[in-house]
């Protein structure tokens, strides 16, 4: 049965922080309010937590999952970057975009896209996900919040304790945080590919 944390949006309490980051160090799975919709996330060494994710959502392995990182720096170490596309992230960042990057040897090969070799990142523009990042002092391995054969992500953190509360292990609820999933730019190819158009303007990209 899932444990559920009501947290201010704006002040999120740090010992309830504390108590879901020593969740997710110890194997959980927990559903997290980000600035575009929830999430799943775990660790990115968690194999069982990322089997839960590809349950729950029904992904093959050409899913690209998302390391949600507190800044550039934690970023740098897993996706390779070069000068012109880190100067086109930087000015979309912090902010609901997800950017599909060469990984580096610091990426699980199980998190890879199988040919292009490329994983998800993201800096959040959320108070309480930037909380459990800074806590965590990793990237949380994420995943929208959208279940097979709906249009549109879970938004209420009671529904998810409802109806996710024997795959997950924690939801941390902070008030509604949207429907909208992020816009995902892919920048493998050097070039700017708008792959899912979301809650970040796309117009910058064009």
């Amino acid at each position: 049965m899932a444990r559920y944390f009501d947290v201010h949006p704006d002040n999120p309490q740090q010992r309830t922080i504390g108590t879901v980051v020593d969740g997710i160090r110890s194997g959980g799975l927990v559903a997290y309010p980000t600035d575009s919709c929830f999430a799943l996330g775990c660790r990115l060494g968690n194999r069982d937590g990322i089997a839960r994710i590809r349950s729950i959502r029904n992904l093959d392995d050409r899913h690209h999952f998302t390391l949600a990182c507190r800044d550039f720096a934690q970023m740098s170490r897993f996706v390779r970057i070069d000068n012109d596309v880190f100067r086109a992230i930087k000015a979309a960042t912090p902010g609901s975009y997800t950017f599909i990057l060469p990984a580096t040897k610091e990426v699980p090969r199980q998190l890879l896209h199988p040919k292009k070799k490329t994983v998800g990142v993201r800096i959040p523009d959320h108070v309480v996900t930037r909380a459990l990042l800074d806590e965590l002092g990793e990237p949380l391995l994420s995943s929208t919040l959208l279940l097979p054969g709906e249009e549109e992500p879970l938004t209420q953190g009671w529904e998810i304790k409802e109806r996710l509360d024997h795959v997950v292990d924690a939801v941390l609820d902070s008030g509604d945080c949207g429907t909208e999933p992020t816009t995902v730019v892919d920048f493998s190819g050097g070039e700017a590919e708008i792959v899912r158009r979301g809650a970040g303007d796309t117009s910058r990209f064009e």
